[in-house]
């Protein structure tokens, strides 16, 4: 496998632009449902993040990941708006992408997600509903509670990093077992009892 690595002076300020376009295109996709009057929310890892920035920013990680919950009914209205808005539409083995331009690569582009239907087969649960969010600044994010057990019901390494960072900073705690089903009590229950996975 040829991969071509570039170093030098530009490394730094190629790191910060990977941030910044994540912000850009998270911030740019959102207005655009926002203007369309389309019912959303931000989940995965940007909706962590910004849970994590209100108590602790120096806490909160870098992802190249997008993730929007939308309803079915609306992803017409969704595709054509971000189609619209220069958004390129991808179908990769069942999962809607959008991404910048088409030479951008999968995992660079706003993964949709709909409500009420499960990210994967082997998740436990199916998502929650987009109306089950909160506005942070110009854009909605899953509400906390709902926002963890979609983490919990993944369990995959990277919700568990999520799920993590989330007890670090005290967001989610031991009460948490409390109010969760039993499958997703035990799930927390595992990464509550080795904090450093």
């Amino acid at each position: 496998m040829n991969t071509h690595v570039v170093f030098g002076e530009n490394t730094l300020q190629r790191m910060v632009d990977a941030v910044n376009k994540v912000r850009a295109r998270l911030e740019r996709s959102t207005h655009i449902l926002e203007q369309a009057a389309i019912p959303y929310a931000v989940v995965g890892d940007n909706a962590v993040s910004a849970w994590i920035a209100g108590v602790d920013e120096s806490a909160v990680r870098n992802t190249q990941k997008v993730e929007l919950l939308v309803r079915t009914c609306d992803f017409v209205r969704v595709k054509d708006a971000l189609t619209a808005a220069g958004f390129v539409h991808r179908d990769v083995a069942g999962t809607n992408l959008f991404a910048d331009d088409a030479t951008v690569r999968d995992w660079h582009s706003i993964r949709i997600v709909f409500a009420g239907e499960k990210v994967r087969p082997v998740d436990l649960y199916a998502a929650p509903n987009v109306t089950e969010s909160e506005q942070f600044g110009a854009m909605r994010v899953l509400s906390l509670g709902l926002l963890v057990r979609m983490q919990l019901s993944m369990f995959r390494t990277n919700e568990c990093v999520n799920l993590r960072d989330l007890i670090d900073v005290g967001l989610v705690n031991q009460s948490w077992t409390q109010r969760l089903p039993p499958e997703l009590a035990a799930r927390l229950q595992e990464l509550l009892d080795d904090p450093d996975g």
